[in-house]
């Protein structure tokens, strides 16, 4: 690197294009700014896991008690086990899926003028287009664009929302909902509680929706798509395309979450481990980039935001502590929460370590 390189200007110019990753492809660039660059160590692509995350499937989980009582012992070894798991049988017609997936590819690839009327870092904003939500704090920036759609509890206006996914983003949202609310349940049921617990609880009151696209990068060996990180709401729900990247941390290795047809993956969030004091776990993860492409993906948080300012405090679940099992985390609000993770970016290091005892 150039001992004259001003990473600093790089960064505002980048970010003062509003043009995104996308731009400095359409722009032709053949090699990545070094803002991007990322040490060796960090973009290592080797899966050295033979395992593979569980498939849960859900059908007749509502009608049969069977069933269900499979689904949940399922899930509770997913929970424990990985943090990850993918559904299938989950009641979201493929249509939907699909459609959600080229709204969101139809934004990204549409015209500058129009993504630079959503482009901003005010969180405030209900719908926000950006590239790295962390810019301006992370050592390395991350090889995608994302649009931001707060829907839940407060959802903006039909008029808000880009052209290229307004119709289709509503009803997505929806059914993600209904889904976010059955594995909430079965969540609760496998920690031994009632169906209705992290219900009561207000784990499905917010929901942010990212859609996310990764550009082919022309050098995807000295970057990432997302860097190693751990999500800070309680659940998320990822609709992904064909492409692949998606990595997952278990036992200390990096494990492939190939794209399957029809199913959607699921990951435990740093709140509902904290909740549940560590019974579940929010795993790492991340995104190997590639030079094919692009890839886009939908990830759904149930989280609430700095949008919505609820006061409640979350902490351990006083029915899964006792005396040789005690609290191991404080008391904190969502919102509290997220604007910590938020503010420390992505970094490699868990939020979580921050609100222990």
């Amino acid at each position: 690197m150039s001992a004259t390189y001003d990473r600093a200007s790089a960064i505002k110019a980048f970010d003062e294009s509003k043009s995104g990753v996308k731009g400095l492809v359409d722009a032709g660039v053949d090699e990545l700014p070094a803002f991007f660059v990322a040490p060796p160590t960090q973009v290592d692509p080797k899966s050295t896991s033979n395992h593979q995350i569980p498939i849960v499937d859900l059908k007749d989980v509502q009608a049969d008690e069977s069933r269900r009582k499979q689904a949940v012992e399922e899930l509770m070894h997913a929970a424990t086990t990985y943090g990850f798991f993918q559904v299938v049988n989950h009641g979201i017609a493929a249509d939907v899926l699909d459609s959600m997936l080229r709204g969101v590819t139809q934004f990204h690839e549409g015209p500058i003028e129009v993504k630079k009327q959503y482009y901003t870092r005010d969180l405030r904003k209900k719908v926000r287009f950006n590239s790295n939500f962390d810019l301006y704090v992370s050592r390395v920036a991350n090889w995608r664009d994302t649009l931001s759609c707060t829907m839940a509890p407060e959802p903006p206006q039909s008029e808000e929302l880009p052209d290229a996914c307004r119709d289709i983003i509503f009803q997505f949202v929806n059914q993600i909902q209904s889904l976010g609310t059955l594995l909430l349940e079965l969540l609760s049921e496998a920690l031994g509680l009632h169906s209705d617990h992290l219900i009561q609880m207000e784990c499905d009151k917010g929901l942010l929706v990212l859609g996310h696209y990764y550009p082919p990068c022309p050098q995807p060996d000295l970057t990432l798509g997302v860097s190693k990180h751990s999500d800070p709401g309680f659940i998320t729900i990822l609709l992904q395309d064909q492409i692949g990247g998606l990595q997952v941390m278990h036992q200390n290795q990096w494990l492939d979450v190939p794209p399957s047809t029809g199913a959607l993956v699921v990951n435990i969030g740093d709140l509902l481990q904290l909740i549940t004091n560590d019974k579940f776990r929010s795993a790492d993860h991340r995104v190997l980039i590639k030079k094919g492409g692009p890839r886009t993906s939908v990830a759904c948080f149930f989280i609430t935001t700095q949008v919505w300012s609820s006061t409640q405090l979350y902490g351990p679940i006083k029915e899964l502590l006792s005396i040789e099992t005690p609290p191991l985390y404080r008391e904190v609000t969502v919102r509290d929460y997220y604007t910590y993770n938020y503010n420390k970016g992505i970094d490699g290091r868990s939020a979580l370590d921050s609100y222990k005892l």
